[in-house]
């Protein structure tokens, strides 16, 4: 019995206590359930805050200046500006070459055997880097009669279903001149400017010594790999850098859409996968071990009330967030335990064999997606706070202010985004073609949420067009900022006074 009811009492909570008639109990089980949950998000706030620090920044700062700031030779253009073919080449033989391979000093003395394939001397290359290019077939659309004597190629923009995969120019054994699939080079899709793309395409693979993979690219060069049918060309690479154990995992793209012309882009992902390393490390990997206890606590907590509550526990907002950030916290801890066990498969392949691509792509992503997880749950855990701390009258203001605003706030959001959408897509319609903010209607959306907060460029709405970018302009102001957001105000103020 007396353990039946120390079990009892471990889990005792305002849902699974008669609280209502005794007023002490209801005390002592709110301040008990408080100082458990706030060690909790001590330590929850220990773990997340170890996976990150400012150097990640300064990490990626540093690699992204490195490529993308490096001016080409002939043109003084950098990757950022890149705007021709041609231009992907000049990058390629220069500022992609000078940073990848750091094979002598600043002296001009030759680094030892030793020293090489660590740019800035320091960022081990792990593998080698890899070329990869999605193409589409030629006669993937469709041209006009009026045109059919004079145009007789025709190269659409890029889809999944019209994309090249037949052999060309050197053909051969040559991986870069046979199209790949997606399962054969375990490879994923990316979301890129114009559109996205899929995992396959004609792979070149660089050397490690600077002479050969130039020698790599001139062959490409000349026997033209890049054509018309050319949508999009990826550049991948891994670093590791050992004196912060950190990955930075790089990923440099240039779009040729159908309309001619290069749109480059890029994603340089600062990661930390080996996570276990220093004294620091192993403190974080106990407060670790401490946390996914009070998250079995949590589960436990969380089923005793269900079985007492049924169905109508989930029609308490608490109690749905609570079930929330467990279930990110499971899959967190999940994913942790995954990427410690790929990331050691990963590094003794490659530490057998260093010349062959180091694929990171798949893990670098999914470490984005877990701390961005991570983030969610940190946040809910503290939004979570006022549930415990409700007994105060002045700590429930916020809360009780706006759920008794809700249906005024409800029938005035109706009203709001029909107003709203319909200058969106004026302003798209009106814009668009010369305007990037309005340049899509998700675009146009976010730029007049921009206009509210008073960021906005007005002199481009007039250059688009002078008598309707002024007015469009004005009458959006005056209805949307005079108007409906201080009718939102006078809702909130009403609802707080009263």
């Amino acid at each position: 019995y007396k353990f039946k009811k120390g079990v009892r009492s471990l889990w005792a909570t305002k849902m699974t206590e008669d609280t209502a008639a005794n007023p002490e109990m209801k005390i002592k089980t709110t301040l008990r359930e408080l100082i458990i949950y706030l060690v909790f998000l001590a330590i929850l706030c220990v773990v997340t805050f170890g996976m990150t620090n400012s150097t990640m920044y300064y990490y990626t700062k540093v690699m992204s200046e490195l490529f993308l700031d490096s001016q080409f030779e002939e043109t003084k253009n950098t990757f950022r500006g890149m705007t021709t073919m041609h231009d992907f080449w000049r990058f390629a033989k220069g500022p992609l070459m000078d940073g990848l391979y750091w094979e002598t000093w600043y002296n001009d003395r030759n680094v030892t055997e030793a020293e090489k394939g660590f740019i800035f001397y320091e960022n081990k290359l792990l593998g080698v880097p890899r070329l990869r290019q999605l193409k589409v077939k030629n006669d993937s659309c469709t041209i006009h009669n009026d045109f059919k004597e004079q145009i007789r190629t025709c190269y659409d923009s890029y889809a999944e279903a019209i994309e090249e995969t037949r052999p060309f120019g050197l053909e051969g054994n040559s991986t870069a001149w046979n199209y790949q699939t997606e399962d054969e080079l375990d490879g994923s899709g990316h979301w890129g400017k114009m559109t996205t793309y899929g995992g396959g395409g004609y792979v070149q693979n660089l050397d490690i010594r600077k002479a050969k993979s130039l020698a790599i690219l001139d062959e490409l060069y000349q026997n033209l790999w890049l054509d018309r049918g050319t949508r999009a060309v990826f550049i991948d690479f891994t670093v590791y850098n050992a004196n912060i154990n950190l990955f930075c995992v790089i990923r440099l793209l240039v779009e040729f859409p159908a309309t001619g012309g290069a749109i480059p882009s890029w994603n340089f992902r600062t990661v930390k996968l080996i996570r276990y390393v220093s004294a620091l490390d192993f403190f974080i990997l106990a407060c670790e071990c401490i946390f996914i206890l009070f998250i079995l606590y949590y589960i436990v907590e969380e089923a005793i009330e269900i079985k007492k509550h049924k169905l109508q526990y989930f029609k308490s907002f608490w109690n749905v967030l609570d079930v929330l950030v467990i279930l990110i916290a499971v899959c967190c801890v999940a994913f942790n335990s995954y990427r410690t066990l790929a990331v050691n498969d990963l590094l003794e392949t490659l530490v057998n064999d260093d010349t062959v691509y180091a694929d990171f792509e798949f893990l670098s992503y999914w470490q984005v997606v877990f701390n961005s997880a991570v983030a969610i749950m940190v946040f809910f855990a503290w939004v979570k706070v006022f549930k415990y701390i409700s007994f105060n009258k002045t700590m429930t203001q916020l809360s009780s202010t706006l759920s008794s605003c809700a249906k005024d706030l409800a029938g005035f959001a109706v009203m709001f985004f029909i107003i709203f959408l319909a200058f969106a897509q004026l302003g798209y319609l009106i814009f668009g073609t010369q305007v990037k903010d309005f340049s899509s209607f998700q675009s146009a959306i976010f730029t007049l949420f921009r206009i509210i907060l008073g960021d906005f460029n007005f002199h481009e709405l007039e250059e688009a067009n002078r008598i309707l970018g002024p007015a469009y302009f004005m009458l959006y102001v005056f209805f949307v900022f005079f108007v409906l957001l201080n009718m939102f105000l006078a809702i909130i103020n009403d609802t707080y006074s009263e």
